[in-house]
């Protein structure tokens, strides 16, 4: 489990994920060496890592969240090779073991090979549902709210800094070295990024400046949500008639029980991902606040026993 100052790191970097170490200490109230210390432990005993990730409609690419079932023997070595593809992110195993949720980002040029292609001829595999994402209420550059309470208003301001200016840019090819060196480590110095690129650093720093400045690039943060004392997870698949689907995901989005919530097209319009302390909690959430939403007229719940994949690579 985590203390205070781990939790306010965490928040720290959902606020500024390229923020030095000292700019977080002076806000938190301790040394850059303990700042640098407590992100080094948690990046390796709680997966704690920052991600630098394109805004998928900038770069031209369509998300879709996939379910997959298969036999209990197939269902792993499937969950192990979707999660090795550079196409995917955010892969659950769930239902017992013979279920997989992933996340699959198409473009054009590559003809949703994935969907179209390798996934009907894998073996093994009972049944493929894909659900087009239509709009994220939560996930994306919208954090979950619920590992990002830590901090006081003044805090996060402090942390905030001045707007970046706005930008028109767009993601160009160009850029692609640049955006698959942040999805490896979105804390990755300038000067490394220079060497990963092939740029000037002073070219870096502005090309940074421009993509995050526009909206086209936002830093995400990856962390294990147990550490935060989160043990139990379900996808929450429901139905809501379209004139009240938009003001019930509003609502939902407000939950801190939800760390993705999202439009989706499919025999269900709205899908979400719960993260509760324990199986008890799940069910005082579901039948306390999720049953008190009248529009929801279907709700199918679905156990995660492990997440193989993250937003990250």
């Amino acid at each position: 489990m985590l203390d205070e100052i781990d939790r306010a790191l965490i928040h720290a970097l959902q606020i500024a994920g390229r923020a030095p170490y000292s700019r977080i200490g002076a806000v938190l109230g301790v040394s850059t060496q303990t700042v640098a210390r407590r992100y080094q432990r948690l990046r390796a005993e709680a997966g704690l890592r920052v991600i630098g990730l394109p805004d998928p409609h900038r770069a031209g690419r369509s998300q879709w969240l996939v379910r997959l079932t298969a036999t209990p023997r197939a269902a792993q070595d499937l969950a192990n090779a979707l999660s090795r593809r550079s196409d995917t992110s955010w892969i659950k195993l769930a239902s017992g073991g013979t279920e997989i949720v992933a996340i699959v980002n198409t473009t054009p040029a590559d003809g949703n090979t994935l969907l179209l292609h390798d996934i009907p001829r894998t073996a093994g595999i009972t049944s493929v549902s894909a659900h087009y994402l239509l709009h994220l209420y939560v996930g994306g550059p919208t954090a979950w709210g619920a590992r990002a309470t830590t901090l006081t208003p003044d805090q996060e301001k402090a942390l905030s800094g001045p707007p970046l200016a706005p930008a028109t840019a767009d993601i160009l090819p160009t850029d692609q070295k640049l955006l698959t060196a942040l999805g490896a480590d979105g804390r990755a110095t300038i000067a490394d990024l220079a060497v990963q690129t092939g740029w000037a650093p002073a070219t870096v720093a502005r090309r940074l400046a421009d993509l995050e400045g526009s909206g086209a690039l936002f830093f995400d943060v990856d962390v294990d949500p147990t550490a935060l004392g989160a043990t139990t997870a379900a996808m929450l698949w429901l139905s809501v008639p379209p004139a009240h689907a938009d003001a019930v995901a509003r609502a939902l989005a407000k939950h801190d029980e939800l760390a993705f919530v999202a439009a989706t097209t499919g025999r269900t319009n709205l899908v979400a991902h719960a993260l509760c302390p324990s199986p008890d909690a799940l069910h005082t959430y579901l039948t306390e606040r999720i049953s008190a939403i009248d529009p929801i007229t279907t709700l199918e719940t679905v156990p995660i026993l492990r997440t193989l994949k993250s937003a990250g690579p």
